[in-house]
């Protein structure tokens, strides 16, 4: 193939990384490409939170533009961080397989235990890891640490706290499986939909056999029903990427099951449901799911959190 496939992606160190791992999926099909990196609104405003913010596309806004004007072929995501309502001319084509999907403790100190009984300052700029920190552990206090994994790093080294809760995903791919002191489990604290696994979105016009050519070099198939059941839910719950909702589905032979909920900001009202369908089902176990936690009090929730971030 000569066409050279233009990679779009953010520029911080995780996100070259895995613009490279596709770019590497490219190559050994004989594909050539080339990476353009391309700064977002996320990587832009880091003295606001997400939820500050306010876009629903906060880190893949800038990169759909150019997959609009031709500027890049394919733009590369963590798929946690795209929004669960897509424009009608854009697609994901591939899901790679899923790393490990915990959220993990990381800290400098080998010896740091996550005990309320002591005074512990965790660092995180996610509202759903906040939201089940202070459901399951109160006591704990947490801090914003927003940046890239480097920076979140050197900010927990200079005194911020005294561990980050972070995706393993990342932090493994970025070689710091040495700092995780806790592997948190999916029960208590489950991942938002996505996490683990890298997303690949283009045009809807990109051209057809370009994108077969792509999917078939990469897409994981497993990965890919269960993450179409996650986004779904969150779809049909209509909740932005600051309301925090979590969803995680499991495959065994052909069926798929889906755990998800919805967590209150304050984390005293906690919501889980799950349901399980056939793997090609996805789509619409994730509209019961999101159905039934609306009707179990999950409507109640979303409004008390429009209400407060406003």
């Amino acid at each position: 193939m000569e066409r050279i496939i233009k990679i779009g992606t953010r520029a911080s160190k995780l996100a070259l990384w895995q613009a490279n791992f596709i770019a590497d999926k490219l190559k050994a099909q004989d594909i050539q490409s080339q990476l353009v990196t391309i700064e977002t609104t996320g990587d832009k405003m880091l003295h606001k939170s997400i939820a500050k913010i306010g876009s629903k596309g906060v880190f893949t806004e800038e990169l759909e533009i150019q997959l609009r004007t031709g500027g890049i072929d394919i733009a590369v995501h963590s798929a946690k961080d795209l929004q669960a309502n897509l424009p009608t001319d854009l697609e994901i084509i591939a899901y790679l397989e899923r790393e490990k999907v915990n959220d993990v403790l990381v800290s400098y100190n080998k010896y740091f235990t996550f005990d309320e009984s002591q005074k512990v300052v965790l660092g995180t700029s996610s509202t759903r890891r906040i939201a089940m920190i202070r459901h399951y552990f109160p006591k704990v206090k947490t801090v914003d640490a927003r940046g890239n994994l480097q920076t979140r790093m050197r900010k927990m080294d200079e005194g911020l706290c005294d561990a980050l809760m972070l995706a393993y995903a990342g932090v493994h791919r970025m070689d710091m499986d040495s700092s995780v002191v806790q592997m948190l489990p999916t029960e208590k604290f489950t991942p938002a939909a996505g996490q683990g696994s890298i997303a690949i979105e283009a045009s809807t016009n990109l051209d057809k056999e370009v994108k077969m050519l792509i999917r078939n070099s990469m897409n994981h198939t497993p990965t890919e029903f269960q993450i179409i059941a996650e986004r779904a839910y969150l779809k049909h719950l209509q909740g932005g990427c600051s309301v925090p909702a979590f969803a995680l589905s499991t495959i065994e032979g052909d069926q798929l099951t889906l755990h998800c909920g919805i967590i209150s900001l304050n984390g005293r009202e906690l919501i889980r449901e799950e349901h399980t369908m056939d793997k090609d089902e996805g789509e619409k176990l994730g509209e019961i799911l999101a159905k039934r936690v609306l009707e179990n009090g999950g409507e109640k929730i979303l409004n008390d959190i429009k209400r407060q971030i406003g």
